[in-house]
């Protein structure tokens, strides 16, 4: 057993810190209390610094190893694996001991995880998202010749990349969603509407029919998981939510009575703004294809204001950055971002309980609370009161733990007297 000792504890949960002796026992916490610490358990002194959950990013792309994503498709895969291990070891570095990704990540690196083959948060994933011809994740660039071009067999289910999976019709969707649900996916991610890295899309299309969608959610519902959809434009939110899809990403351009729909019917939404940020400060050196550029500038100053509908309307809100390629390392800007809308607290709270809560996996990680797996940070000072403590990539964290395993430990480490 070891117990972090002297220590202010931010549960996830409450806008307070209250000190308490943290113990683990293996993977999982047992007891938070102000208890004597038993004698002979290890102990972690904190110094009264802040412990509180590991963090969790509900939007990444482990195998988006090229900002262009025309070029993406031609890599092979132990290309993008090796990236996604190099991307998974630094955000464990910065705090993050889960995440999900929404798009391409799959049993394979999962696996690698489970065996320690890599160091890495805890992943949630979905295998490939769901695409309809030319809909976003459809990588193929209208202009380019692909091999498809002359000898796709326009079955509805015809092509795949790294991250997407190219399906027409309820039929196949039906045998794709089941098809990922078998591989281990914990959910569905499917493309509601147009993107911004895609180039043959128009960012307000309205994607997949409403038949489609419909199955796509009976099919989830089925399996006793979830659906989530990548969608931007309003219109394209109000079908989504009215056809009982559970979670959005980005929800970029929602508008204040959507919003209210979204809070009413218990539709989570994931917004993404450091990614949003990143690629307008850095998306043209690093080869962001122009077609996306100019889908980025109609909503880059868009999405920080529309929070506030999200907000308003009580919608529960995720913490998610979707950062791609040479842009990764930004991933703490997203707390910095979200700053002018939503408290300390809020942003903490979302980044831990309420991201596990959308998730799936409420009660096991996002608390310290007993029961819940021991994925611990302890902080340099008190988040709740200065978030930049939180966006400096783990630099004010000298613990990162787990599942009960220090990741890092600056801290000293002595026993207890017996």
């Amino acid at each position: 057993m070891l117990a972090f000792s002297n220590a202010k504890v931010f549960d996830g949960i409450n806008n307070r810190l209250t000190q308490a002796n943290v113990i683990i026992d293996g993977q999982r916490i047992v007891s938070v209390s102000d208890k004597p610490v038993d004698a002979g358990v290890e102990v972690v002194d904190c110094g009264g610094r802040t412990l509180m959950p590991g963090l969790i990013d509900a939007h990444i792309h482990a195998y988006f190893q090229d900002m262009n994503v025309s070029r993406l498709q031609h890599l092979p895969v132990t290309m993008y694996a090796h990236h996604a291990a190099n991307m998974l070891g630094d955000m464990l570095d910065r705090g993050f001991t889960s995440v999900r990704d929404t798009g391409g990540a799959d049993y394979g690196l999962w696996l690698a995880i489970q065996h320690n083959l890599i160091k890495a948060p805890r992943l949630f994933y979905c295998e490939k998202a769901l695409s309809q011809t030319g809909g976003h994740v459809d990588m193929r660039h209208q202009h380019h010749h692909h091999p498809h071009d002359d000898h796709v067999v326009l079955c509805g289910c015809c092509f795949a990349n790294p991250l997407g999976i190219v399906v027409d019709g309820v039929d196949s969707v039906r045998k794709v969603v089941r098809e990922q649900l078998r591989r281990g996916a914990s959910f569905i991610k499917f493309c509601g509407s147009g993107g911004v890295s895609t180039t043959s899309d128009p960012l307000d299309s309205i994607q997949f029919s409403n038949d489609e969608v419909r199955a796509i959610v009976e099919e989830v519902e089925n399996h006793l998981v979830y659906c989530t959809a990548h969608i931007h434009p309003d219109k394209a939110l109000k079908r989504a939510i009215s056809l009982g899809v559970h979670c959005i990403e980005h929800g970029t351009l929602i508008e204040a009575d959507t919003a209210r729909m979204a809070a009413e019917k218990g539709t989570n939404i994931v917004p993404t703004l450091a990614v949003i940020a990143a690629l307008a400060e850095h998306g043209e050196t690093f080869g962001y294809p122009k077609e996306s550029l100019e889908k980025l500038d109609r909503i880059k100053d868009e999405a920080v204001d529309r929070l506030r509908h999200m907000k308003s309307a009580g919608v529960r809100v995720g913490f998610g950055t979707d950062l791609i390629g040479a842009i990764q390392p930004m991933q703490c800007i997203e707390f910095g971002l979200r700053s002018s809308v939503f408290s300390n607290f809020e942003i903490l709270n979302q980044a831990t309980a309420v991201n596990a809560e959308i998730i799936g996996a409420k009660g096991e990680i996002g608390e310290i609370k007993p029961g819940a797996f021991a994925d611990i940070l302890v902080v340099d000072g008190n988040p709740l009161e200065n978030l930049k403590l939180m966006e400096d990539d783990g630099a004010h964290i000298p613990v990162v733990m787990k599942a009960g395993a220090f990741h890092r430990n600056r801290l000293v480490q002595e026993r207890a007297p017996n």
